[in-house]
This record gives C-alpha cells, structure tokens and sequence, in this order.
C-alpha cells in the first residue's frame, strides 16, 4: 500500500512547490503526474516554467488529464508519485461530461477518487497528492460553478479520509493537518 500524502491550500499558496521538496527528500525515481491540458499560450508559459523547475532534479513527466488511476497502476518503475493537480483533474471530467452531454455528480467524484485511492493500494512507494481548497471563499454565482466547487471540495474529503498526511500550505507555510504512523 503506497503512503497517501495529500497538499491542500489556495492558489499560488506555494503547494506545488512544497510537494516538490517532499517528493525529491524521498528515495526515487519519481515521477510527475501532470494533470493540466494546455489550451492556450499562457498555460504554455506556466506548464514550461514547471517542467525547468524540475529540469536536472530527475523527474520523469507523465501528462494524463483524466485516468489518474491507470497511471498510478502501471507506475512499477517509479518509488514516488507527485500528482498536480486534483483539482485540474476533476475539472477535466466535469469537461469531459459535458463534451458527452453528461452531468458530472458528486456521487461519480466519489467514485472516481475511491478508484484513485484504490489503485494505490498496489503501490508500493509514495503518492503525493497536490490540490486547491477551493471552500473558503465566496458562494460562486451559477449553477456550474458551484457544482465544481462542491464536487472538488468532495474530492477532496476522499483523498483526506485515505491519506496518511495531510498539510494545508498558506503564505508558502505549511501546516500539518494529519498524519498517522504507517504499520
């Protein structure tokens, strides 16, 4: 069973960079599970600017916006996993939903995260977990908006509930949350 960490806080609170740290303080290899699709320059710029960052540090980069799980469970060759981010993730199904007239629930965020937390069941290094908390500020004004702030916050809970450490970063300060010592 891999060791669960999950790294919550607001954007640009220095979350990636803190699982980062954590993930290179570990006994490799390691790879980085990227979750954002690039659909116009500025991302470009921004998945560039992380990609150097990790340049010479010996990261592998695996790009997979969807099937979260299936990387997790043909990772054999890797002791660390950082996924960045869960929150890029469950906007990813909402899309994917909606490009097949589908409506994306909390119930099938669930599902989708107890998957995710399954697979790394049969892990057997660390996975490292990086999402926004997204609950804590003002209530969006449209329906969709909403649903994917509520199906993210349930997101999550789940990682949450299996992780075995948890650290909310503010102000590139992390503060532990949860752990609990491994058997």
């Amino acid at each position: 069973m891999a060791k669960i960490i999950l790294i919550t806080g607001g954007s640009r609170s220095g979350k990636s960079a803190f699982a980062e740290k954590t993930a290179e303080a570990l006994p490799g290899p390691r790879a980085y599970i990227a979750t954002c699709p690039v659909i116009d320059p500025e991302t470009e710029e921004r998945v560039g600017k992380h990609r150097d960052a990790r340049r010479g540090k010996g990261w592998e980069t695996i790009e997979e916006t969807v099937d979260l799980a299936g990387v997790i469970r043909r990772a054999v060759g890797c002791r660390v996993l950082l996924v960045d981010c869960l929150t890029l993730w469950i906007n990813n199904l909402l899309y994917e939903a909606e490009k097949r007239g589908d409506i994306f629930t909390e119930e099938a965020a669930a599902g989708r995260c107890r998957e995710l937390t399954d697979s790394c069941g049969a892990f057997g290094g660390t996975v490292i977990f990086v999402t926004n908390e997204l609950g804590m500020g003002i209530v969006p004004d449209n329906e969709t908006a909403r649903r994917f702030r509520d199906i993210a916050g349930r997101c999550n809970q789940e990682l949450a509930a299996a992780a075995d450490t948890v650290t909310l970063v503010v102000s590139g300060i992390p503060l532990n949350l949860k752990s609990k010592e491994l058997k």
